[in-house]
């Protein structure tokens, strides 16, 4: 069975973070017995400098017709000064738009030392 990824690199880190993550998808797959098939496609600034806007229709199909979709940061000086509506981070939001995503989901650590200084709630970063 092959898998089919597509892989969103994004602007500044996000290239050589996705270059990595595909590296280490490649050899999970391998040792799963499973197949990949990665397609590559722009995102944020580099969809803005390739086609004029944040994030091409095309792109949005590709994702649709995909297993999954690795994303990498998007944005950076280049486009800060572009109009908000207009900005890398338009491809972000619109993507996740499309595929009824709604959360950016990361490792989160809370010290008790700094607990207090958050601004969730205590309960909710108790444990964390």
């Amino acid at each position: 069975m092959t898998e089919k990824i597509l892989v969103l690199p994004g602007d500044g880190i996000g290239p050589e973070v996705t270059r990595q993550a595909c590296r280490v998808l490649e050899v999970a797959a391998g040792r799963a017995g499973l197949g990949l098939e990665l397609d590559q496609a722009a995102i944020g600034g580099a969809s803005i400098d390739a086609h004029g806007e944040p994030l091409t229709d095309a792109v949005v199909e590709q994702a649709r017709a995909s297993r999954a979709v690795l994303l990498g940061a998007v944005g950076g000086p280049k486009w800060d000064a572009m109009p908000v509506d207009t900005r890398p981070e338009k491809g972000l939001l619109r993507i996740r738009k499309e595929l009824g995503l709604f959360a950016n989901l990361r490792p989160a650590t809370v010290f008790p030392a700094l607990a207090g200084a958050s601004t969730l709630r205590p309960e909710v970063v108790d444990g964390i």
